[in-house]
């Protein structure tokens, strides 16, 4: 398998594409005016206090105050305060070190915690504990028990330092290039306490890297065929960072310099466009329908025009397959977070059911979220979460529409018209007048004027006044006014 990242900068927002095999399988957009904000560290003012949600919410200087649960207050950072009752743990007033774990999302403010981490390209450091783990996803256990001692060695000679984790690039690393992060990790946590110690104020203490160096660091695999960038300020950034940090990648970050934009020639600005569509094609003809709401996203399966060439259950089972794939790709692709229900088509065989369960949990190995998978419930459907730190492609891209507010449907002409009616008989009755004028949408106007040309007939005969039609351009069609004249 070939990896690349690509790389687009512009001044007002920077975007990051994976591309495996030539097909585009993760897009990460930041704007200037609202970057991500996960990693950042704060000093914070408690302003509010729920002990029926357990819960704080916290002032760390942006639009919304931040929401801090209990369960995410580490002890060692309030003096081993031994509770889970958040009223004992943090009152209003109380200034707090704090790290933001999820991007405000929607309505939603950040997400904190107390318990800070600190990431590195082979580490990530937890100063408030003393523990040591390996990522899941190095599986073979010579090679965790190797890092886990290499880990618990600096652990027991450095107390002081905090816990850490192997991230999954550590895999094969050697004991010297681990012991640098962890110095690395260590000075840069000793120089975040003097800055939190040096203030009172509500303030940002240390900012993650910018999106183009966090890619770098979080995104590279050993697999990675090359990195190209569009900027030559960001690529001339991206150079002394490889070299400092990620040595081996250094001679495979490019500047592409070519005519045609980067993300046409790889056909990204493309898929963005399709990753922005409810419904997505299968090559077998089938099709996904993806609906994404606050609570929790929907992705139904079809068959489609797809008939097969043996029987209805083979049919259904090979689209179901298909179907696992391009799920998996499509969560990566749009970022989709939360509760995921997934209804694939009925199959009657249990082996076809673990089948698409395993493909689909092969799928999501190579995702950098963590998803947990359900079995195929009663109701035939599966039930999955996956991590959501940051929004959506949908949610950073676009808004709900002003026309529709965000249902996906609009009041249909007809029904409009009917609520015109209605609403003219309330103002005949209620005040004394000569001609009523309507405002409405050119749509709304053609069929009072044609289908329901008799009815207004009618309401004219029955109120003893007339009734004179506008068509105004910038109404929609649930929009109207009648005016009294």
């Amino acid at each position: 398998m070939t990896e690349e990242i690509l790389i687009n900068v512009t001044p007002p927002e920077t975007r990051v594409a994976v591309v495996e095999n030539g097909v585009v399988q993760e897009i990460i957009i930041e704007r200037a005016d609202r970057s991500g904000l996960v990693g950042n560290i704060y000093k914070g003012r408690v302003c509010r206090v729920l002990p029926g949600m357990q819960a704080a919410f916290v002032d760390i200087g942006l639009a919304r105050a931040a929401f801090l649960h209990a369960s995410d207050i580490c002890s060692a950072a309030l003096n081993d305060i031994r509770t889970d009752q958040i009223h004992e743990l943090v009152h209003e007033g109380d200034m707090l070190m704090v790290q933001v774990v999820k991007d405000p999302l929607g309505t939603k403010g950040a997400r904190l915690t107390t318990n800070v981490s600190l990431a590195s390209r082979y580490l990530v450091c937890m100063p408030a504990l003393t523990n040591t783990g390996v990522s899941q996803k190095i599986e073979d256990e010579e090679e965790r028990r190797r890092l886990r001692e290499i880990l618990q060695r600096h652990v027991d000679a450095h107390p002081n330092e905090g816990g850490f984790i192997g991230r999954t690039a550590a895999e094969g690393v050697g004991e010297e290039v681990l012991m640098k992060d962890m110095a690395f990790l260590a000075k840069l946590w000793h120089g975040i306490q003097q800055r939190c110690a040096q203030t009172n104020h509500i303030q940002l203490i240390h900012d993650d890297l910018p999106l183009t160096l966090r890619a770098l660091r979080d995104l590279v695999t050993p697999e990675m065929e090359r990195i190209r960038i569009d900027s030559r300020a960001m690529f001339e950034q991206a150079l002394p960072f490889a070299a400092n940090y990620i040595p081996e990648i250094q001679d495979r970050i490019e500047h592409y310099q070519g005519a045609r934009p980067l993300f046409d020639l790889y056909g990204i600005e493309e898929e963005i466009k399709k990753a922005l569509l409810r419904k997505v094609s299968l090559k077998s003809g089938g099709h996904l329908v993806i609906d994404q709401t606050e609570a929790m996203t929907t992705i139904d399966i079809n068959t489609g025009a797809f008939v097969g060439h043996r029987n209805l259950e083979e049919t259904i089972f090979k689209t179901n397959l298909e179907a696992a794939q391009a799920i998996c790709r499509q969560l990566r692709l749009r970022n989709l977070g939360g509760i995921i229900i997934i209804d694939f088509i009925d199959m009657g065989e249990e082996e076809h059911k673990r089948q698409v369960l395993r493909a689909l949990e092969k799928c999501l190995a190579r995702d950098h979220a963590k998803t947990h998978i359900t079995e195929v419930s009663s109701l035939g459907l599966v039930e999955m979460t996956r991590k959501r730190t940051r929004e959506s492609l949908e949610h950073v891209l676009c808004e709900p529409c002003p026309c529709c507010g965000g249902r996906g449907s609009i009041k249909t002409a007809e029904t409009t018209c009917y609520e015109i009616f209605r609403e003219i008989l309330r103002e005949a009755r209620q005040f004394d007048v000569e001609t009523l004028l309507v405002l409405a949408s050119q749509e709304v106007v053609d069929r009072m004027l044609d289908e329901e040309s008799a009815h207004l007939a009618e309401l004219e005969a029955f109120i003893g006044h007339p009734i004179r039609m506008q068509a105004e351009a910038l109404y929609t069609q649930e929009q109207y006014d009648v005016v009294l004249i």
